[in-house]
C-alpha cells in the first residue's frame, strides 16, 4: 500500500460502512484522519478503532447539508493539523424504491441536500484549504446509479448523476492547481446500507446478487482500496474520473 505518511485526510460519513473502513485504512497508511458525521457515538468509535491500529485523528459532529457545519469542520481540521491533503466525500443516503407518483417533496429534499448539496459544500470549503498547501486529492462517493437509470429510485439516481457532474466539472476547474478530483461508483457492496435496502426490498436485493456478472456482492475493502489508490500519488495523472467498482454490472 502506498504510504500516506505526513498527510491529513478528511472522511465525511465516516461513522459506518465504507466511510468508517476507509478512515481506518487511511490511518493505517500513515495519514492523520478527521472523521465527520451526524452520529457522535459511532464517530467516536471510528476514532477508537483508528487509535487501536496506531493511527491518529478526531471526530467532528457534522451535518454536511449545513454550510456552517462544513465550514466549522474545515476550520477544525486546519486548527488541529494545519493542512488538508486528502478528502473522501462519502456521506450519503439511499432511497426506498417507490413509484414516482408516490414520492414526496420531503424525500427529494433529504436526498438532494445530503447527496448533492453536501458534496458541493464539502468541495467548496475543502478546496481553499488544499490550495494553501499546493494541492490535494479529493474522492467523491458516487454509485453505479450515477451511471445508469433505476426504476423507482429516480431521486437517488439524479443525486448520484449530479455527483458525477460535480466531480468532472470541479476536476477541470482545479486541474492546474494541483488538486485532483475523482469519484468511486460502487455497485452492490456488503454494508449496513445494502443490508437495510435488501431487507426492505427482498426482490431487489436478490436481483443485484444474481445480476452482477461476477456473481457476488462486493466487499467494503474492495472500495476502500480504490479510494486509497485514487488519493495517493500512484494516481497522480488521474482526475475527473469515476472508478466503477461493481463486479461488471454496468458493462452489461
Amino acid at each position: 500500500m502506498t504510504t500516506l505518511s505526513g498527510k491529513v485526510a478528511l472522511v465525511t460519513g465516516g461513522t459506518s460502512g465504507i466511510g468508517k473502513a476507509t478512515a481506518i485504512a487511511l490511518a493505517q497508511a500513515g495519514a492523520k484522519v478527521v472523521v465527520a458525521g451526524r452520529r457522535q457515538a459511532e464517530g467516536e468509535e471510528t476514532i477508537r478503532e483508528i487509535q487501536t491500529v496506531g493511527g491518529e485523528g478526531f471526530f467532528v459532529t457534522t451535518d454536511i447539508s449545513q454550510e456552517t457545519d462544513v465550514q466549522t469542520l474545515i476550520e477544525k481540521v486546519i486548527a488541529n493539523y494545519g493542512r488538508l491533503d486528502i478528502a473522501f466525500n462519502n456521506a450519503g443516503v439511499e432511497q426506498d424504491p417507490t413509484p414516482l407518483t408516490e414520492q414526496t417533496e420531503a424525500t427529494y429534499d433529504r436526498i438532494m441536500d445530503i447527496n448533492v448539496k453536501g458534496v458541493w459544500l464539502s468541495l467548496k470549503h475543502e478546496i481553499p484549504a488544499m490550495l494553501k498547501n499546493g494541492g490535494g486529492a479529493i474522492v467523491n462517493t458516487s454509485s453505479i446509479m450515477g451511471l445508469v437509470g433505476g426504476a423507482t429510485v429516480p431521486i437517488y439516481n439524479a443525486s448520484k448523476h449530479a455527483v458525477e457532474g460535480l466531480t468532472k466539472s470541479v476536476a477541470l476547474e482545479y486541474a492546474k492547481s494541483g488538486i485532483r478530483v475523482n469519484a468511486v461508483s460502487p455497485g452492490p457492496i456488503q454494508t449496513v446500507m445494502f443490508d437495510r435496502f435488501a431487507e426492505a426490498n427482498p426482490q431487489a436485493g436478490e436481483y443485484f446478487k444474481t445480476a452482477t456478472p461476477m456473481g457476488r456482492i462486493g466487499q467494503v475493502e474492495e472500495v476502500v482500496n480504490a479510494v486509497l489508490w485514487l488519493a495517493s500519488e500512484a494516481a497522480s495523472y488521474i482526475t475527473g474520473q469515476s472508478l466503477t467498482i461493481d463486479g461488471g454490472y454496468v458493462a452489461q
